[in-house]
């Protein structure tokens, strides 16, 4: 009987309307020699040719495509499952949009490989063409993941650069409703973080690119953010004698 791979780790894309940058995505990642699991969240013309086409062109490449357009969260769901089902035991997540640094790839891997039971979380490390309301916006989602996590453990739970372990992430996804949207990355690693994931930060480059594709809805998102730290408040008061217990129990160690 064969044992399975302690270290096994993949790419995980999520897709929407990416049909310009998502080929240069694939390509700088196929780099590394990882299968890429590919989720088409119900994009338009010109983008589902272009996926076609990629996965044709790159034999690494897994599409998955869902009916209609389900949210961030729910593409990196499925993506998180289906990696896990077919035996990954890491999962890289990126954005298709070119905002994240491929060449950092080797670095999350290799953090991961030292800490396998850990989430490694991107640490954003911006240039100037950040906008400077989205820049500010963060601190707030800062603060309250600290409130929540009762830890200044999580960096930036923002960034949509981060590597999972599976079996820990796909046991919670089992478990608990996560967000289908933009405040997916947020309540997954608080929600991690409760379950005793340790956390490394990793300080990565992050670029918005002149002409990107962002699809962060102002006002839509703001509120989904919003309604999800109170519920992720409420869910931190329920378990607030084990998050101090494990609090103290740090603090003795140190």
């Amino acid at each position: 009987m064969t044992s399975a791979p302690s270290f096994l780790p993949c790419v995980i894309i999520p897709v929407y309307n990416h049909g310009s940058t998502v080929r240069g995505t694939v390509a700088a990642v196929d780099r590394y020699g990882m299968a890429i699991y590919l989720v088409d969240d119900g994009s338009e013309a010109p983008t589902r040719p272009a996926l076609d086409d990629i996965a044709r062109e790159f034999p690494r490449v897994r599409l998955t495509r869902l009916p209609c357009n389900c949210g961030k969260g729910a593409a990196v769901i499925t993506a998180l499952r289906r990696a896990h089902a077919e035996g990954m035991t890491h999962a890289l997540q990126i954005d298709a949009d070119g905002q994240h640094d491929t060449s950092d790839i080797a670095r999350f891997i290799a953090l991961g490989r030292a800490h396998p039971a850990a989430v490694v979380c991107g640490q954003p490390v911006y240039d100037g063409s950040v906008p400077k309301w989205r820049l500010y916006g963060r601190y707030l989602t800062h603060f309250w993941v600290w409130i929540e996590t009762l830890s200044f453990g999580v960096k930036d739970a923002m960034c949509g650069f981060r590597l999972y372990p599976l079996a820990a992430t796909s046991a919670l996804i089992d478990a608990v409703r996560l967000p289908s949207r933009m405040d997916f990355d947020i309540a997954i690693v608080v929600h991690l973080a409760w379950r005793g994931a340790p956390i490394e930060n990793l300080p990565t480059r992050v670029v918005y690119p002149p002409g990107g594709t962002s699809h962060f809805d102002m006002l839509r998102d703001n509120l989904r953010i919003s309604r999800t730290h109170t519920r992720l408040i409420f869910g931190m008061l329920l378990r607030l004698p084990m998050l101090l217990g494990r609090r103290i129990g740090q603090l003795a160690r140190q």
